[in-house]
């Protein structure tokens, strides 16, 4: 008896997790963004992501970080792994957006080298039209240990 409701038990489990995981991979959105610049400092990054859209026009998601910067001797790499989170305002192609990251930045001057670890709140507006956003946020927890040179960031992100 015991093994039947077992067997019932766990054929209604993996039914439903099976029915779950088609609804879940069709919710699950993958981007991310880029950065590049040039001149007399150079950085290079990249950003990707995977979020979870629910129905109410709110997101989840996870996401990693790399940056490559260098000015005159000092090389910088930052690494980093964030959780994401979004809501799209309807009808107004807003969408807010709330970031935690922690990164961990290798900083190599004159064959010296150091290592820094900082955390990043970012809170955020973007318009939105489709799977592209551009807008700015804000790191509500800048201080000077950052290796960034503002709180203030540009939004560009997009989703496929």
């Amino acid at each position: 008896m015991k093994k039947y409701f077992l067997f019932l038990f766990l054929s209604c489990s993996f039914t439903m997790i099976s029915q779950e995981n088609r609804d879940f991979w069709d919710n699950v959105q993958f981007g991310g963004g880029v950065s590049m610049s040039f001149g007399s400092q150079t950085t290079i990054g990249i950003s990707p992501s995977a979020i979870y859209n629910f129905d109410n026009g709110f997101a989840l998601g996870t996401g990693l970080t790399y940056i490559y910067s260098k000015y005159q001797e000092q090389k910088t790499n930052v690494y980093g792994a964030s959780i994401i989170s979004l809501y799209q305002i309807p009808n107004i192609g807003i969408q807010l957006s709330g970031e935690f990251e922690q990164s961990f930045a290798n900083i190599s001057e004159n064959s010296i080298s150091s290592t820094k670890s900082f955390p990043a709140l970012y809170l955020g507006a973007a318009y939105n039209t489709g799977r592209f956003a551009v807008g700015i946020r804000y790191d509500v927890l800048y201080d000077s240990r950052s290796v960034y040179a503002s709180a203030f960031s540009p939004i560009v992100r997009f989703y496929f």
